[in-house]
This record gives C-alpha cells, structure tokens and sequence, in this order.
C-alpha cells in the first residue's frame, strides 16, 4: 500500500475515532468506482484489523491496570493493617512504659516509707540505749551515795550484783523462747539481728511479773520497744520488758519478785503477742538464759 494511501486511512482512522459517526457500510456505499470500492473494503479491513489489535492491547491493558490496581489496593490495606498493629504495639508498649513507670513509683514509695521507718527505729533505739544508760549511771550514783553514808555509818553495805540476784522467770504463763539472745535472722526487715534479749511467745493479755525485787526506773513506750518496763535492782543490775499490752506499775514504784507488772502484746516494732525480756549489767545487755530459766 502506498504511503499516501496509510496517511489517507491514518486520517480516516482518527476521523472515525474522534466523531465516531461514519460506519463502514456507508464508508463502502460510498465509493464512486470498483477500483475505489476495493480500496475502501481493503482500508475497511485493515481498520478492522488495527481495531481488533487495539482492542486486544487494549483489554490486555485494561487488565493489566486492573491487576496493579489490586494490588495497589492490598498493599495498601496491608500498610493500613501494619499501621493499626503498629499503633496498637505502640499503644500497648506505652500502656507497659507507664504501667512499670507506677510500679516504680510505687516500690521507691515503699523504699523511702521503709527507709523512713528504719531510720526512726534506729534513732529510737539509739535514744532508749541512751536513756537506760543516764538512767543506770544515775543508778550508780544513788548507789554510791547508799555506800558512803552506811560506810560513815558504820554498817555494811552489800552491793547487788548478777552473783547475788536470784531471778523469777518473767512470763508464768509460757516457757516457749522464740528467739534467743545473740546473732539471729531478722524476723522483720530492719529489725536487729543481733538480739539483745529473748523473746518469750505467749498469748497477749498474759501476766508479766518482776523478775527480781527493785524500783521502776522506766515505764513509758517507744516506737521499737513499744509499752516497755525497766526495774532496776541495784549494783548496776536491771531487768527490761517490751511490747507490753497493758503497763500496771509506773516510774518509781518499788516492786517486788512475782509482782504481775504488765500484760503480754505486740506493741512497737513486733512481728507477734511476745514478751522481749532482757537483764543488763554494767551498762550493757547480758544473755538472760545464764540468770533465768522457765
């Protein structure tokens, strides 16, 4: 075909296309001789022809796009879906984060109140130690005192001591030590784990006596001890009771051995109803299990 012939059916090709009016029967009814005739049934199949493997590239086109439109489409849902998981992780890691973040908050609120506890119990220790002490070197002076005027006198003066005193046990209701004097495991946290006492386990509201015959030099409560007694029975000799229910003798009181002088408890720092008995001697703590037994 010549060329002039392809650029006269390009020409009619874009006519038809662009006005889509003129159909190929009226295109062929039209020619004016067989020669023309023949020419416009060729150019009609040829159109046909290019119509066809349009139309096929066409569809494959069309269904290509259709395929990348799908897939666009799940890659998009799969990027919204990543997007959701993703904010339900972060919500969930920030859910997590401030979960922890009050867990901390709330262990260092029990550190510093633990802490706080621990520093007023050893400052009250720290202050019943030197209480007693005050207390007993006035003892000693008192003593003193007592010795001199005998010595001047002219009578003998027997001074007390730990050889010389003879002790009741403390607790008649109960024998059961629960901790003894000494090193021991802490039954609390903060609490002493060198005992300077034994604890007597009995129910509270039980009798406590006197140990020995003396004078109550203190009756009072700490935090520590709690409701506690001291006796004091002379030659730098005293008996200690802590975390009484009930105190029955007051500062001063001169008791005897066997007198019921408070009631069994768990006041102060206690982990349970006991009696913490001590015996101090020289200003300090002594093992009661080598003065006493049940």
């Amino acid at each position: 075909m010549e060329s002039g012939q392809y650029s006269a059916m390009k020409l009619r090709i874009k006519y038809m296309y662009e006005n889509g009016e003129t159909s190929f029967a009226e295109l062929i009814m039209d020619s004016g001789s067989i020669s023309e005739l023949l020419n416009r049934a060729e150019y009609v199949s040829q159109i046909a022809e290019y119509d066809r493997k349009k139309l096929h590239e066409y569809g494959e086109i069309k269904d290509e796009v259709a395929a990348k439109e799908q897939a666009l489409n799940l890659e998009h849902d799969s990027l919204l879906a990543l997007q959701e998981t993703t904010r339900a992780k972060q919500q969930s890691v920030e859910q997590l984060m401030s979960s922890k973040q009050a867990e901390l908050k709330a262990v260092q609120t029990k550190i510093d109140s633990a802490q706080s506890e621990l520093d007023q119990y050893a400052a009250d220790i720290k202050a019943q130690e030197d209480q007693m002490k005050r207390i007993e070197a006035e003892m000693k002076r008192r003593e003193e005192e007592a010795r001199k005027k005998a010595q001047e006198a002219g009578k003998t003066y027997t001074v007390s001591n730990l050889g010389n005193i003879s002790f009741k046990w403390p607790c008649p209701s109960s024998s059961r030590i629960t901790s003894n004097f000494g090193d021991r495991e802490s039954p609390t946290e903060g609490a002493s784990s060198n005992h300077k006492g034994m604890d007597i386990g009995a129910a509270t509201g039980a009798d406590i006596i006197a140990a020995a015959d003396g004078q109550v030099v203190i009756s009072t409560y700490s935090y520590s001890a709690g409701n506690y007694i001291m006796i004091d029975h002379g030659g730098g000799v005293s008996t200690v009771y802590m975390h009484c229910s009930q105190l029955l003798v007051s500062e001063g009181a001169k008791v005897t051995q066997g007198q019921v002088i408070a009631k069994v408890g768990s006041t102060g720092y206690s982990t349970g109803s006991h009696l913490h008995f001590g015996i101090r001697s020289g200003g300090s703590y002594v093992n009661p299990r080598n003065y006493v037994s049940p």
